[in-house]
């Protein structure tokens, strides 16, 4: 049994596109001790993923060349050797773009408070960015105004929607002049 994956094929200029990256085939990965087979079900795409391509000083390394791409998934655990998961759990991990992967580094969550495919979005790191910047660094008042520019995005529209909640008026920018 194989395992599909993107890798990236070369660095974007511009704008990304198809060419950058490419499909490969890889034997399906054995999980060593402390790890387990996922098969992932569901995949985040973010504004992040962009600067990963790149090979410009960052506070985080890039994506090589040749690479699988990065990104947190949402899978189901098919083979465990990890102490406390277990077949059929399923997991939020950062396994990237890939129909098969190996981890130690794998969060149970509980899919019968939300479909699984949240834990991507609004339950997962673009919702807790949003919670936390603006409820810990904003610190909004009921009656003030919160601008929120990228109000389109992941990260943008739970705050617009958190500052509303939260008795803000909120406004939303979304592109450019056009």
């Amino acid at each position: 049994m194989t395992s599909q994956r993107i890798v990236l094929a070369s660095r974007p200029v511009g704008t990304v596109s198809e060419e950058n990256f490419r499909i490969e085939e890889a034997p399906l990965p054995k999980p060593a001790e402390g790890e387990v087979l996922v098969r992932n079900l569901w995949l985040s795409l973010d504004p992040y993923m962009r600067g990963r391509m790149s090979d410009a000083k960052s506070y985080v390394k890039g994506v090589e060349i040749g690479e699988v791409m990065v990104g947190q998934t949402v899978g189901e655990v098919l083979e465990s050797r990890h102490p406390k998961l277990a077949v059929g759990d399923t997991v939020l991990t950062q396994l990237g773009w890939q129909h098969y992967g190996c981890t130690k580094d794998a969060t149970r969550i509980d899919s019968s408070r939300a479909p699984p495919s949240y834990y991507l979005g609004l339950m997962g790191m673009p919702g807790l960015t949003a919670y936390f910047g603006l409820k810990e660094l904003g610190q909004p008042k009921a009656g003030e105004t919160v601008v929120v520019s990228a109000a389109s995005g992941a990260v943008g529209s739970v705050v617009g929607q958190l500052a509303k909640i939260w008795g803000a008026r909120a406004v939303g920018i979304a592109g450019g002049r056009e």
